[in-house]
């Protein structure tokens, strides 16, 4: 079972890229961030004819969210608990057989001590409680998405440059260790302890070229999946592609 996590940067822009890398590789469930779409233009005739079932809740210009999934989703949750009122889409959650996938985008937080970054904290605290619930009452979860968090230094280029900097702040890493605290493992860094790698580039001063990245999109698993992880590695390819996302997919296999 494959499964996959990846921000589109604009599902409008990246469409013809995705369905040709869902054909291509053919994951079993895939989470998407930054739909940037409203529900009435979600492209729902042409994931039907790639073969995949959708649940999505967007807004337009900003955030979105999406699960494809090949088998059809059961219980959908759209949106953050306790956020009914915060209009930024960035919570979804389906079941898939015994199976619960929660994709969020979590806020970037734009700069250290914004409101934005206040904003983002706060987020994270609510998304921590909801993964409480979530955890008993799936023991099978996996959580998956744009984390917007840097968890330690190897997952960044540069960590001197960035020290200080939103994405890689203290508050922002507890924040993620605390995820972990809750006995979700980040499927990536069980593989490969000692692996660098990136799934984020900034589009500006050739930072894919030049290999200047963030590992800030992370695949999550329960305790009850983690030995079913078989391999976790970024689709780099769809990054060298025109026109590109400045995130990666990074795909999971689960052998279950």
């Amino acid at each position: 079972m494959k499964l996959a996590t990846w921000n589109v940067n604009s599902l409008r822009v990246r469409l013809p890229q995705l369905l040709e890398w869902l054909g291509r590789v053919a994951p079993d469930i895939v989470g998407l961030q930054e739909t940037k779409v409203v529900d009435g233009d979600f492209p729902q005739a042409q994931l039907a004819a790639a073969g995949y079932h959708v649940v999505f809740c967007g807004q337009r210009t900003y955030n979105g969210v999406a699960l494809l999934s090949r088998q059809p989703p059961a219980d959908p949750l759209m949106g953050l608990p306790g956020r009914e009122e915060d209009p930024q889409q960035r919570c979804i959650a389906a079941s898939y057989g015994d199976l619960r996938v929660v994709n969020a985008y979590v806020p970037n937080g734009s700069a250290v001590g914004s409101d934005k970054y206040a904003y983002k904290l706060g987020w994270l605290s609510d998304f921590q409680r909801y993964l409480v619930t979530a955890l008993e009452q799936s023991p099978r979860l996996l959580v998956m998405g744009d984390f917007n968090i840097a968890p330690a230094d190897l997952d960044v280029h540069d960590p001197a440059a960035w020290q200080g900097q939103v994405l890689v702040s203290p508050a922002e890493r507890a924040a993620f260790a605390e995820l972990a605290g809750l006995g979700l493992h980040d499927a990536f860094r069980a593989l490969h302890p000692a692996q660098q790698a990136f799934t984020w580039w900034d589009y500006r001063a050739a930072g894919f070229r030049r290999n200047h990245g963030l590992r800030i999109d992370h695949i999550l698993v329960s305790s009850s999946l983690l030995d079913d992880c078989g391999d976790c590695h970024v689709e780099l390819d769809l990054r060298r592609a025109e026109r590109p996302s400045d995130h990666a997919p990074l795909l999971l296999q689960l052998d279950r």
